[in-house]
């Protein structure tokens, strides 16, 4: 496993600025993680309360953004980073970014929780969102892990994770087609549905994002348009040269 150490200058307060950055950014994404969580239990359980929550606590992953943004401008203004101190800070504006716009769709789902609310529920209980949202979930948490620890390898794999997220929503896409080819009545309500699956597919879209910041960070390589799986095989050949 590769990682790298912003915590290895002279000046223990640019230690300690590079620090607050990083624990902001992961606050930002526990945020983002809560978010995202209690827009798919808002759906699943009918709760507009809980779609509520989500909606109207959007603004505190937006504050963090603001807020990180500046700091890192601060920094690249006072200390003129360089190396690594300067690909680190690359990696959080970009990653905020990201950040913000998974919040916003976690926002567009509490915001389908809503509505999902106020209409008869189905017997299976919303079943096609279930899986979906769990590999987003762990999808998320995973690729804010691999940044926590500046960890290429678990943001390869957290990477690979894309195909499947992408596959399950192409299957909801399929059936709620046919469902409301099948069933006109049903329409309004499926799609609200397909519009949370699609949130959330574009949510595991910002997760790969992040995934592919850190690479950029180790390894100093802009990953992201590049086939991933050429990305795996040069991973591979660099680990084994240097065994």
């Amino acid at each position: 496993m590769e990682t790298i150490d912003i915590s290895h200058h002279t000046s223990q307060q640019y230690n300690q600025e590079l620090e607050d950055v990083r624990n902001k950014v992961l606050t930002m994404g526990g945020l983002v993680e809560k978010q995202l969580a209690d827009a798919i239990t808002g759906i699943q359980e009918g709760d507009s309360v809980i779609g509520e929550s989500v909606v109207t606590n959007d603004y505190k992953v937006n504050a963090l953004e603001v807020e990180i943004d500046e700091e890192c401008a601060w920094i690249l203004a006072r200390r003129q980073p360089a190396a690594s101190d300067l690909r680190f800070l690359v990696a959080v504006i970009k990653t905020i970014t990201d950040l913000e716009r998974m919040g916003d769709e976690a926002e567009r789902v509490g915001r389908m929780a809503i509505k999902l609310a106020q209409r008869e529920r189905p017997k299976d209980q919303y079943r096609e969102l279930r899986h979906l949202g769990d590999l987003v979930k762990e999808m998320v948490h995973n690729a804010l892990d691999a940044f926590a620890r500046t960890d290429v390898e678990a943001a390869v794999c957290t990477r690979a994770y894309d195909r499947e997220v992408d596959q399950e929503y192409e299957s909801i896409m399929r059936q709620l087609i046919t469902f409301m080819m099948e069933d006109p009545r049903h329409i309004p309500r499926t799609l609200e549905i397909m519009w949370s699956a699609r949130s959330l597919e574009r949510i595991a879209d910002r997760a790969k994002n992040i995934c592919e910041y850190v690479v950029y960070l180790v390894k100093g390589r802009d990953v992201r348009h590049t086939s991933w799986d050429q990305v795996q095989a040069e991973l591979r050949e660099q680990n084994e040269s240097k065994d």
